[in-house]
């Protein structure tokens, strides 16, 4: 397979500045700036450039922060394992302002595969590994007992984006304060 360049471009929000990467045509990752993760799939030869895929990107950003759910999505092309790529199809699918936990995508994943039962710590993995944040919700993906956990942008921007999207943060918590939210 022919490795092809890779751009880069920046996004403000209101939870911190936003690094954008594509392949020229699609979207291949959006990552909070200093997040964990942050870059993972992107050469160190990226060259800042400025791509249509960017301004729809910005656009969507400017929608969702606005409050809304966006009517659209930018091409994306997230770069990972067949695995991951199949957790992030499933992921793509939960509705805005709705959560799924961990074992809930695992089941899901479970029965594309032909299996009884799946592990949901590696559901995780892929989940945390997920390179196009917020467009792929995985701020969406919550603990079984309703703890925030596992988002590479902080628990706080995760509780911020779910709330945003006017989610029921009933039983939400953070791990940390042992709190509800």
């Amino acid at each position: 397979m022919e490795k092809r360049l890779q751009y880069i471009a920046h996004a403000a929000s209101p939870l911190g500045e936003i690094t954008l990467s594509s392949d020229g045509e699609a979207l291949t990752g959006l990552w909070f700036d200093g997040q964990k993760y942050f870059g993972a799939t992107l050469d160190e030869g990226a060259q800042a450039r400025e791509l249509p895929v960017f301004a729809q990107t910005r656009r969507w950003l400017e929608v969702y922060f606005a409050g809304r759910e966006p009517a659209f999505i930018p091409p994306l092309r997230p770069a990972g394992s067949p695995f991951r790529q199949a957790v992030w199809q499933v992921m793509a699918q939960i509705p805005y302002g709705q959560t799924r936990t961990y074992g809930q995508l695992a089941q899901i994943i479970g029965r594309q595969r032909g299996l009884a039962r799946f592990s949901a710590q590696a559901v995780g993995g892929a989940v945390g590994h997920n390179p196009i944040s917020i467009l792929l919700p995985c701020h969406r993906v919550v603990g079984a007992d309703g703890s925030l956990t596992g988002y590479a942008g902080g628990v706080g921007r995760k509780a911020a984006l779910l709330e945003l999207e006017g989610t029921d943060m009933t039983g939400l918590f953070s791990p940390k304060k042992g709190s509800a939210l």
